[in-house]
C-alpha cells in the first residue's frame, strides 16, 4: 500500500476493468464535467500509465535540477545571494518529494522510480543536462528556465488528476518566489559592469536552445500530446506553452538590452504569433536519451548520494531495539 492507498498489482480489480467501454465513458464523461480523479477512481490503463510517466519525469526533473545551481552554492557572490540559492535548491528538492508522493498515489513505489533514475532508464527535462559555467547561468536558470516551469505547471494544475493538480499548485507558488529571484538577479548583471552585462548575455546565449527545446517537441511530433489533453492531463499542446512563454518573456528580455541568439525571431503582427528558427530536434532527443553533454555526470552525482546515504537508510528502517546502543 502506497501514499494514496492504491495497491500496485497489475491483476487488480481496477485493472480487470481496462477495456470496460462503459467504465471508460463514465470517466471521460468525469472529466468533461470538471470533476477530478482520485487514487481510489477507476481509470483506463493508459491515463494511469502517461500520468506515472509525466510526474515521475517531473520528479526526477525537480532533483536532478537542483545540480547545476547546487554547486554555485559555495561561490554564490555575497552572503545574500548564498542564502537565496541555498533556499531555492532546497525548494526544489521539496518538489521533487510532492511529486514522488502524487506518482505514488498511482501505484508506483518510490524506491522503484528512484532506481529507474539512477539506471537511466527515466527520463527527465532536457534542460538539466547542461553546465552552468558561471554565476550568469544560474541567473538564467532561476528567471526563464522556472518561468517556462510556471507556464507549464500553472497550466497543468488544471487538469484532471486531483493529487498532481494539488502538488502543482504548492509548487507554483514557490516557483514564483524563484522567478523573483531569477530575474533579481539578470537585471543586476544586466545594469551592472561591463564584465557582468557581458556574463549574463553569455549565458542567455548558451541557454536558448534548451529553454527552446523545454516544453518538448512541436505538435506534430509529439506522440503523447493528443490522448493526453482528451483527459486533460495536458491542457495546452508544447507549441502553446512555448508561444505562451514567448509572449511574455522576450519583451522582457529586450528590454534589458539582452539579445537572444535568433536572428529569426519576430512576433508575426497579423497572427500574433511569434516566429522562430525551428530547434534542434535530434539534439533534443540525443540530451533526452542521455547524451546530452552533463547526463553521465548528473547521474553519477546523484548515484554517490545514493549510495553515501544508504548506512542512514539502513539504520532508519532497523528496529530499535537491535542497537546495543544509542546512534548518537
Amino acid at each position: 500500500m502506497y501514499g494514496g492507498g492504491y495497491i500496485y498489482d497489475k491483476s487488480s480489480p481496477a485493472e480487470q476493468h481496462q477495456d470496460d467501454p462503459a467504465k471508460l465513458a463514465e470517466f471521460e464523461a468525469k472529466i468533461d464535467r470538471g470533476e477530478k480523479i482520485e487514487p481510489h477512481d477507476w481509470m483506463p490503463r493508459d491515463y494511469r500509465k502517461q500520468l506515472i510517466r509525466m510526474i515521475e519525469q517531473h520528479a526526477h526533473s525537480e532533483i536532478i535540477g537542483a545540480l547545476p545551481e547546487g554547486t554555485w552554492i559555495t561561490r554564490a557572490p555575497g552572503f545574500r545571494r548564498k542564502l537565496a540559492l541555498m533556499a531555492k535548491v532546497q525548494d526544489e528538492v521539496g518538489h521533487g518529494q510532492l511529486l514522488y508522493n502524487a506518482a505514488e498515489t498511482l501505484g508506483k513505489p518510490r524506491e522503484e522510480m528512484i532506481n529507474d533514475l539512477l539506471s537511466g532508464k527515466s527520463k527527465y527535462s532536457n534542460v538539466f543536462n547542461y553546465p552552468a559555467k558561471t554565476w550568469g547561468d544560474t541567473a538564467v536558470i532561476a528567471w526563464l528556465i522556472d518561468a517556462a516551469a510556471i507556464v507549464n505547471q500553472v497550466t497543468n494544475s488544471k487538469g484532471s488528476y486531483g493529487p498532481y493538480c494539488r502538488a502543482l499548485e504548492r509548487i507554483c507558488q514557490e516557483e514564483s518566489f524563484h522567478l523573483k529571484y531569477g530575474h533579481d538577479t539578470v537585471v543586476y548583471l544586466a545594469t551592472g559592469t561591463p564584465t557582468q552585462r557581458a556574463m549574463v548575455q553569455e549565458a542567455l546565449t548558451r541557454w536558448w536552445p534548451p529553454i527552446m527545446h523545454f516544453f518538448g517537441p512541436p505538435d506534430k511530433v509529439s506522440v503523447h500530446t493528443e490522448k493526453l489533453m482528451r483527459w486533460k492531463v495536458k491542457l495546452a499542446s508544447n507549441d502553446d506553452m512555448r508561444q505562451q512563454f514567448l509572449n511574455m518573456y522576450v519583451p522582457k528580455i529586450w528590454e534589458l538590452g539582452l539579445t537572444l541568439p535568433d536572428p529569426n525571431l519576430r512576433k508575426n503582427d497579423e497572427t500574433g504569433q511569434w516566429e522562430y528558427t525551428e530547434p534542434d530536434w535530434d539534439e533534443f532527443f540525443r540530451v533526452i536519451n542521455g547524451e546530452g553533454p552533463c547526463n553521465a555526470e548528473r547521474l553519477a552525482v546523484r548515484n554517490a548520494a545514493e549510495e553515501n546515504g544508504r548506512w542512514v537508510r539502513r539504520a532508519l528502517m532497523k528496529p530499535v531495539g537491535q542497537y546495543t546502543q544509542p546512534l548518537c
